[in-house]
């Protein structure tokens, strides 16, 4: 279940109906994936060659369609960061600088945790979503936001694309970011 921290206010939402609420108001998409169903050799497994990737496609297939048929998306893959990732500071450098994107940015936590860090609506100003295991996300295009690693340094996720060339990012200057 995501946590919620309003960056203006220093609020926390915790609470599954107000978190959706929260997200929903601020036009992101979530839900939850079943992540109990991971073959066990994968779970906690985060330096992952082609062949688990492969399989963790295959665990989730039925929810990957599911999102393809009502939400448009055409392509898929599995994305796995770790403090074994090669050149891991400099990756999450690049992650780490707000931007857009001209689709929805899609993420489906299978394993570990992350955060988004997304501009919500008018007032709302900047929060960040805390994501662990069977969250699924989806920023909508052109909202400005950055994904990045929790103190764990841990993830996989299963990250959807509506076009073939998949994670394009267009940085956004935007005085208002405050780093926390």
């Amino acid at each position: 279940m995501a946590t919620i921290h309003v960056r203006n206010s220093g609020e926390t939402i915790q609470k599954e109906r107000e978190v959706q609420s929260f997200l929903e108001s601020n036009g992101v998409f979530y839900t939850h994936w079943n992540t109990e169903k991971l073959p066990a050799e994968l779970r906690n497994q985060f330096q992952l060659d082609d062949g688990d990737k492969a399989a963790i496609l295959e665990t989730f297939a039925e929810d990957i369609q599911h999102l393809a048929n009502t939400r448009g998306y055409r392509w898929w893959d599995v994305i796995s960061l770790s403090e074994s990732t090669p050149d891991l500071p400099s990756l999450l450098q690049k992650f780490e600088q707000v931007h857009t994107h001209a689709e929805d940015e899609v993420r489906a936590i299978v394993s570990g945790s992350g955060v988004f860090i997304i501009k919500g609506k008018g007032e709302v100003g900047y929060f960040d979503v805390f994501l662990k295991a069977g969250d699924v996300i989806s920023v909508p295009e052109g909202n400005p936001h950055f994904f990045t690693l929790t103190e764990e340094k841990k993830v996989v996720a299963v990250r959807l694309f509506v076009e073939e060339s998949g994670w394009i990012a267009t940085p956004f200057e935007d005085p208002s970011f405050i780093r926390n």
